[in-house]
Parts: C-alpha cells; sequence; structure tokens
C-alpha cells in the first residue's frame, strides 16, 4: 500500500531506541527524510547509519536533554518546516505514590507532559500557519487504565489525552492533524525494566516477570514494529480524518481492565 509520504519530512523524539528507533525506519522505507532527537548521540548515530544503509533519506541528528522548554524550542528551530512531529521521549517512573519522590513525578512530567506540550505548541503554531501537518503522541493506555503501580504514568499519560484531544479537536480548520496512540505492553527494554520491578514487589523475584505475560492477550506483549506500523499509517494522507482521538493499540487490555489481574479462561 502506498501511504503518500514520499518527500515528506518527520521529527522523532526517543528516536535512539524502542519504538522510535523502529518508527524512524518504518518512515524511512516509506521516503520520509528525518530529524532524529534523543539523550544518547551514539545511539543517534547509530540509528542514523542503518537507516542510511537501508533507505535513500536524508537523517539529521540533535542529542541533547529534552525536559526543559529552552531545548524544545531549539530543536523546533533546528528541524524547521517539519511535515510530521512524532512526540515520542518519555519516562515516567513506576511505582506506588508511596514509592515515588517530588523530583520523581516532576522529572517523568518535564519530559513527557511538558516535553510534549511545549514542542508540539512550537510545531502546531508552524503548521497551523502553514495550513498543513501532522502531529501524534505516543502516550499509552495506563493513561485510560489507571494504574495504582504505575500512577505517576497513569496520571501523566491522562493529562496528554486530554491536551491531544483539545488541540486535536479544532486543528483540523487549520489542515493540522493531532492525534495520539496508546500503546499498552510493549516488548522494549524499558517495558522488561517495569515489568521486573513489579515482579520484584509482587513476586518477590524479578527473574519472574515473564509470568505476567500469561494474562496478556494472545500470552504476549505487542511489538515495537507493530505500534511503528500504526503510527505511519497515522501520519499519512490515507488518516486525513483521523484527529482529535486517541488509538489504543493493547490487544484489548484497556478494554477488560488492569493488566496485571488474571484473564478469563478460554470456555
Amino acid at each position: 500500500m502506498d501511504l503518500k509520504l514520499n518527500g515528506k519530512t518527520a521529527l522523532i523524539t526517543g528516536a535512539s531506541k524502542g519504538i522510535g528507533r523502529i518508527t524512524a525506519l518504518t518512515m524511512a522505507g516509506e521516503g520520509v527524510s528525518l530529524y532524529l532527537a534523543a539523550r544518547s548521540g551514539d545511539e543517534l548515530e547509530a540509528v542514523k547509519k542503518e537507516i542510511q544503509s537501508k533507505h535513500k533519506v536524508k537523517v539529521e541528528i540533535r542529542p541533547g536533554d529534552l525536559s526543559t522548554t529552552e531545548s524544545m524550542v531549539q530543536l523546533a528551530n533546528w528541524a524547521g518546516a517539519v511535515d510530521i512531529l512524532f512526540n515520542n521521549a518519555g519516562d515516567i517512573p513506576g511505582g506506588p505514590i508511596e514509592m515515588l519522590t517530588d523530583a520523581d513525578w516532576r522529572r517523568g512530567f518535564d519530559l513527557k507532559v511538558f516535553g510534549y506540550i511545549n514542542l508540539t505548541r512550537e510545531i502546531y503554531t508552524r503548521m497551523k500557519k502553514r495550513g498543513s501537518g501532522v502531529i501524534i503522541n505516543d502516550i499509552g493506555n495506563s493513561g485510560e487504565n489507571w494504574d495504582y503501580n504505575y500512577v505517576a504514568g497513569s496520571t501523566g499519560n491522562a493529562a496528554v489525552m486530554s491536551f491531544t484531544k483539545a488541540v486535536g479537536g479544532v486543528s483540523l480548520d487549520y489542515g493540522v492533524r493531532v492525534v495520539g496512540v496508546n500503546p499498552g505492553p510493549i516488548a522494549t527494554n524499558r517495558m522488561t525494566r517495569m515489568m521486573k520491578l513489579r515482579a520484584q514487589e509482587n513476586l518477590g523475584d524479578e527473574n519472574r516477570w515473564q509470568e505476567y505475560l500469561k494474562d496478556y492477550p494472545g500470552g504476549r506483549m505487542g511489538t515495537d514494529q507493530e505500534v511503528a506500523d500504526l503510527v505511519t499509517f497515522l501520519a499519512s494522507p490515507l488518516a486525513g480524518y483521523i484527529t482529535g482521538t486517541i488509538v489504543t493499540i493493547d490487544g484489548g487490555i484497556a478494554g477488560y481492565g488492569s493488566i496485571i489481574k488474571p484473564r478469563p479462561k478460554k470456555q
């Protein structure tokens, strides 16, 4: 299927690993030129080399902190008039409220909640003047499936969901679409760390984290490629009437309830 993305440009944050990296590769396969940002310069350089070894697209990288308003303004100025923004950088800590300090909350929110808001404001303003563009926020299904053991993530993701719907509800009047994606548990290094933490707390052994998988839909987590395919489609003109909404990709977990309760047995 031709997604009609050839010749477009995209800015992707958190692009050095996981969903960001795979989305960069997937968009490059559609002919999208890329501006990639993340904390690690070495990992970004590796992603750039990987993309350029497979696809003939322009790739620019910018390593650095993404948790301040100043850094986001600079990032937007560096990337310029991109057609697509994929907000993906985020690392809100797991754990219940008793475990999290004020610094934990602020560090997680500065990067993801305020980071998304600040960069969206900068890029959206440019897209609105131009009359075209797509902004996609990688959020997370804990924003609609509240989890006490991930209370900071549930709170932050719910805020970004509301922000996405509020901006995207009117953005198409100016030729811009703003959409969110809510992945459930995705098989990334970050998710494995969180699962190990939960296994240590609940089972007394972090090495038992895979026992939780039996209660997931299909007995597995989702893949970063499945999320990247969805994001790339949503960025394309084929999704031209989708805005102000959240697309959940979690195998049905949010429709069922808590991810740590046993699912009903097959009849």
